[in-house]
């Protein structure tokens, strides 16, 4: 899975990182390396979590599609 994020300078230092396509998906890091890291990790967590709150509630499907 491909998604956008926004890697931001922090005014006191380090970085602050959004995915506009997950809603209050964001992190920070001191690095640049660290900032991707925990990118990876909040994405992973919110993608679980969302999974989570689907799971047997309805009769939807979760899909991954590329584009």
């Amino acid at each position: 899975m491909k998604l956008r994020a926004l890697i931001h300078a922090a005014e006191e230092g380090g970085y602050w990182a959004e995915v506009p396509a997950l809603r209050g998906c964001i992190t920070e890091g001191d690095t640049w390396d660290e900032v991707i890291l925990n990118l990876q990790e909040a994405i992973a967590g919110w993608l679980a979590v969302a999974d989570e709150c689907l799971d047997g509630k309805d009769s939807s499907e979760v899909v991954e599609i590329t584009v």
